[in-house]
This record gives structure tokens, sequence and C-alpha cells, in this order.
């Protein structure tokens, strides 16, 4: 972060100089405009009325002089110190000339040397103040001597005229002390200035370089305040300070205007979206910043996704602890019961009771092996073998492999490739058993109320970060809003007869590959469950 340099009082003496000239300037701008109404309208003239052609003539010159002056003090040529001697002379000079033509004194118009002489002395070193004043005071007793000497003056103008010169004199002396306290405030102000813009900058660079996605919304539900995680998560591309929130995020705007509704300690992590990209789920938390909700607000955008990933490991490690004791302690055990079960069925004495509970020990037994075979493959999940995928042909081979096992029609399972060329990267072991758990859970819980089974796979990108996309829709009772957030948990099940590890073991292969599945449910009922692969073209170097 670089800011500028402290100004010195050099430095700072000279844009004073510069902008007391340049309102020198407009004063000089405004005299022959003021003095030409007073001598064109008003009757009987108070200026200008002894000799009316010089009054006109240094009155043109003056105002072209001031028109030209404004050309040099832009382009700050020649320096400060030639110009304000140049205008201070020129001042004294067409002031003085004004004064003559208007009959002396008795005009009042000395009264103008004033304002160049107290300008000049501001800008200029404490000798050339005082040149400035003596300039002025011999000016006026020069050309009130003349005034006198043509019948125009009187001799008791002269005392006037001294009074004058020594006001001119006066402020050139007090005018030094006064020039340097400004200079030393303007360098003061101007370093508070560049403390100001360092601290902001500062700010902006925290702001713009926190882990933490957060934003600042006003009164009127515009974005004041964004840094680059936030512009990812709502939109994906940069967003300009003053856009409407709900241009960028309607549901965020929402989801604000529902927290604002609310008059009682409400818990916002009851509130969630999706990003904008479809990959990650957000929970956002409001802070206002006002005593009430009405006013600006802070808001943080917490990315639950990376949150899920390091519960999920923690979760992981405690089944690869338990994994490697699961084989011995519970597998042969249960084996041996499966075994006896087996026997015992087979026996000639059987009754019908006994039938049925034997029967009871086999269909658990193999529900207990199958968890254990579940558990033990997600200790063995990082080993990872991705590979580039044309997946509609993939898919299509998945299909009539999947039709085939489970004795099902290609009506009930339905596939309409978009996209002929779409590619991922992907192992295609991990992602034959992530589709198969996700199909295998569609027919045996997603059937409609008739028990017929409607399954609609689709691929696509999704908008606007053209990763590729792969989705299982079906058309069953749809999946309960209190248990959206669990059906990926272990060994959560809402159904009879499931093992709870299905979509649990999904998600995670799902994760191995840089991918994300998600859940949301189907318009016009049913649930959809969509995988998000990486995009191969970004990973690839």
């Amino acid at each position: 972060m670089s800011s500028p340099a402290p100004d010195t009082p050099k430095s700072a003496a000279t844009d004073l100089a510069w902008r007391i000239l340049a309102l020198l300037n407009l004063f000089r701008l405004l005299v022959p405009i003021v003095l030409a109404g007073l001598f064109a309208l008003v009757v009987p003239r108070p200026v200008g009325q002894v000799y009316p052609a010089l009054f006109v003539g240094v009155l043109t010159a003056y105002f072209l002089f001031a028109v030209v002056c404004i050309s040099s003090l832009r382009r700050r040529w020649p320096d400060a110190s030639v110009q304000v001697l140049l205008h201070v002379i020129a001042d004294l000079f067409a002031i003085n000339m004004l004064t003559y033509a208007s009959g002396g004194l008795i005009s009042g118009l000395a009264v103008l040397l004033i304002l160049p002489v107290g300008a000049g002395s501001l800008i200029v070193a404490p000798r050339q103040a005082l040149m400035f004043a003596a300039l002025a005071t011999l000016g006026l007793l020069t050309q009130q001597g003349f005034s006198i000497l043509e019948g125009h003056g009187d001799w008791s103008d002269l005392a006037p005229a001294g009074i004058v010169g020594a006001i001119a004199f006066m402020l050139a002396l007090g005018a030094y002390p006064v020039a340097r306290r400004l200079r030393e405030s303007e360098a003061l102000i101007r370093q508070k200035d560049v403390d100001l813009a360092d601290l902001s900058e500062l700010n902006e660079f925290i702001v713009q370089h926190l882990r933490e996605s957060i934003l600042v919304v006003d009164a009127e539900d515009r974005i004041r305040l964004i840094n680059s995680s936030a512009e990812q998560l709502l939109k994906g591309s940069t967003v300009k300070p003053g856009t409407l929130l709900g241009e960028v995020a309607p549901k965020l705007l929402y989801l604000l205007d529902t927290w604002r509704r609310k008059t009682y300690d409400w818990e916002s992590n009851t509130l969630s979206m999706l990003s904008a990209q479809g990959t990650a789920l957000i929970v956002p938390h409001f802070v206002s910043l006002e005593t009430e909700n009405r006013g600006p607000t802070l808001i943080f955008l917490e990315d639950t996704t990376l949150i899920a990933e390091r519960v999920q490991q923690t979760k992981l490690a405690a089944l690869g602890r338990l994994s490697a004791s699961i084989a011995h302690e519970i597998r042969n055990p249960v084996g041996a019961m499966s075994h006896a079960a087996q026997l015992l069925r087979e026996s000639a004495s059987i009754n019908p009771q006994d039938q049925r509970l034997i029967d009871i020990i086999h269909t658990n037994g193999t529900r207990v092996s199958t968890i254990v075979e579940n558990v033990l493959q997600l200790s063995r999940r990082d080993s990872t073998r991705q590979e580039r995928i044309e997946l509609a042909g993939w898919l299509s081979d998945f299909l009539a492999e999947f039709r085939q096992t489970l004795q099902i029609t290609a009506e009930q399972l339905r596939f309409s490739p978009t996209e002929q060329d779409l590619e991922i990267r992907v192992d295609p072991s991990h992602l034959h058993q992530l589709l198969w758990n996700l199909c295998e859970n569609a027919c045996k819980y997603g059937r409609s109320a008739e028990g017929h089974i409607s399954i609609d796979i689709s691929i696509g990108r999704i908008q606007p970060n053209q990763r590729p996309y792969l989705e299982v829709a079906d058309r069953g009772p749809g999946i309960d809003v209190a248990h959206a957030e669990q059906i990926f948990e272990p060994f959560f099940t809402a159904g009879p007869g499931g093992t709870g590890l299905g979509l649990f073991i999904a998600r995670e292969l799902a994760q191995c590959n840089r991918a994300v599945l998600f859940y949301e449910p189907r318009q016009g009922g049913g649930s959809i469950f969509r995988i998000v692969f990486a995009d191969p073209q970004r990973w690839e170097l």
C-alpha cells in the first residue's frame, strides 16, 4: 500500500498562493462588471464622471487583463512569485486610475486598494508586502495631488489618503503571521487528509482480504461495501458499490427484509440460501449499525460448506479408527450368525414360526454386513484415480446396467442428453457407486403415491460459472423440510430398511472428486439430487 508523502511547508505555501491568486482574480473580474453597471445605469454617475473616456478605457483593459490571467493561473505559469508581483502592481495601477477618473477619494474607490495589498501580503515576504503598501500609498497620493491641481479635489482629501495608506501598511505588517498560521494549518489539514486516506485504504485492504464474506447495506438496500469473497458467493463477479441488493441476490434481500420485520430476538441461523454458483450453502448473519433494524446493516455470509467439510473430516477420522476393529469384531460374529441361520433353514424340522425368526436373523445379518462394508469403503476413500470421461456416453452404459440389474424400463428411468461432448474429471468407480446409490434410493423412496417409478437423469452446465452437473430427479413424496439437512448424516434414515449410509457415502465420494452433492425439492413434487463437478478445464494446467 502506497500513500502520498506529507506536504512540506513550501508545497503548502505554494498551494495557498495559487488559491489566493485565484480569489484575487475573481475580484478582478467582478470589479469592472460592477463599476460598468454603476457607470451605465445610475444617474448622476457615481463613478467615472470626471474623465469618462479614461474610466471606460481603464475598466476595459482591467477586465481583459483578468480574463488573460485565468489561463496563466490554470497553467500555473509563470511562477506564483512572479504572478503575484504582476497582478498586485496591475491592480494598484488600475484602481488608482479608476479613482482618478472618478474625481479622487470622494468617489470611494480608493478602498478597493486594500484587497490587493492584503491578498499579496499573504503570499510574499514582509519586505515585498511593505513595498505593495508603499506603492498603493504613493499612487493614491499622486493621483490625489493631480486631482487637486486640476481643481477636482481638495487639500483636505490628503488626510483620508494618508489613512488609507496607513491601513495598507498595517495590513502588510499583520499579514505575514496570519499567512504563516494559514500555511501551518493547511499543512496540518493535508497531513490529516493523508492519514485518513491511508486509514481508509488500510481498512479497504483488510476488508477485501478477509477470509470472511461481508457486505454493508444501507437503509435503501443499496450495497455500500462488499469484499471480493462476498462478491464471489453472491454474484460470481464484481459488484459496484451503490448497486441494489435485490439485483445481486434477491433471496438475500428477502431474508434481510424478514430479519428486519422481526421485533424479537430471532435466531439468524434459521436463514439459508445457495450461492450464485449453486455450489455452497450460505447462512447470512445480520448486524444493525443503528439502534433500529431499519438502518444500515452489516451482513456476514457464512459458507457452511467449509464447516461441513471440517465436521465430515472429524467424523471420517472417527469412522476410520472404528473400521479397523469392525472388520474383526463385528464381521466375523455376524458371518457366523448368518451361517448358522442358513443351516437352520435347511433343517426339515423347522416350523413356520421358527422359519420367520430365521428370516429375521438372516435379513438383519445381511444389513449389518452391508453397514460394515460401507464403513470399510469410507476408510479407503482417499484412493482416488480421476480420469477424463465423456459424461453422456458413460451414463448410457451405466443406465443400461442399472436397468438390467433392477429390472426397470427406459420409461421408468429416463435420460435425454442435451450435451454430447460434456466432459468431467472424476474417478469412474466412485461415480458409479455414487450414482448407483442415488438411483437406488430414487427407486426405493421416490415412488409416486400409486407406486410408480419415475426417474429423470439430466446433465448440463451451471450458469454463470459453467461447471458441469448431473441431476437425479424423481416424483416421489419428497423429503420433509425438517430432515432435509440431516439426510447426508451417517446412519440417518427416514425410511424402514435403510442403513443411513447411502447418501453419506455419496456425498463423501463427491468430495473426493472435487464435486458437491446437493438436495433440493422438485417443483411439482419429488426430489432432486444434483452433483456439481469441478470443471476439468480449470483444474488441469
